[in-house]
């Protein structure tokens, strides 16, 4: 093959390259847009679709994201024992800390923001994809005054603050804490425990029969609502229909 035979084979494979990718930002198009005489009208709409089609790409995004992320979401574990009731939770750092890596894998983030409804602390729980598309959670609860009066007002809100962000933090990532062995030998472990749906019944059914809680908590040989066990639930709602369950006094 001559010199001549190979510079215009090179030649041809320069001209064959596949053409780099377009850009499209709205930068972009306006520089086109004037260079072909386009009023300013089109131009508007065009700049409108294109951020339309942008927000629609992005919220596809998320939602693919999220759906990942929830099909292979990480373990979160009970590591706190609330003394007051003796039930079993999550501590901010038991819930946060092994999530942020799985989001980040899907290119999510989260934040919190904060602010006062009325005179209760609020906290907002965003959960935001790299490409711009969110969705939030906010919560509000008054100032924690538990403990006897042991916390000053700082405290009370910190407190609630810190209960709002591990409850919407949940709420919009929908991870679900387990049983952690808390020293109770794995005797937990395994233990399938009613759901919110099943628990908001329970609570409703309690309300309109006047059933003592406390009494009732008893009876069922349970800490605390949440730890029924679903094989029990249906035990517990027909002996609530039946008014087997202990009731309140009067005046209570």
């Amino acid at each position: 093959m001559t010199n001549n035979m190979i510079e215009k084979f090179e030649e041809r494979q320069k001209s064959a390259e596949l053409p780099t990718a377009v850009d499209s930002s709205p930068a972009t198009l306006m520089q086109i847009a004037i260079s072909k005489g386009m009023d300013l009208d089109k131009l508007e709409k065009m700049l409108e679709l294109q951020v339309k089609w942008e927000e629609r790409e992005s919220k596809k995004a998320f939602i693919k994201a999220m759906a990942s992320f929830k099909a292979d979401p990480p373990a979160i574990y009970k590591d706190k024992i609330n003394k007051q009731f003796g039930s079993k939770y999550s501590s901010i750092d038991a819930l946060v800390n092994p999530a942020i890596p799985h989001l980040s894998k899907y290119g999510l983030s989260h934040s919190w923001d904060y602010g006062k409804e009325e005179t209760n602390p609020k906290v907002t729980c965003t959960i935001t994809h790299e490409l711009g598309h969110s969705e939030s959670v906010t919560m509000s609860a008054p100032p924690d005054t538990s403990g006897g009066g042991s916390k000053n007002p700082i405290q009370q809100i910190k407190s609630t603050q810190t209960y709002l962000k591990i409850a919407t933090f949940e709420a919009v990532t929908g991870l679900v804490s387990q049983e952690g062995n808390l020293d109770d030998d794995g005797n937990a472990a395994g233990a399938q425990y009613i759901d919110e749906k099943q628990l908001s019944s329970l609570t409703d059914m309690i309300n309109s029969k006047e059933a003592d809680e406390v009494k009732f908590l008893k009876y069922m040989k349970i800490e605390s609502l949440d730890k029924m066990s679903a094989k029990d639930f249906g035990k517990a709602m027909t002996a609530l229909k039946a008014k087997k369950a202990p009731t309140r006094q009067p005046g209570e």
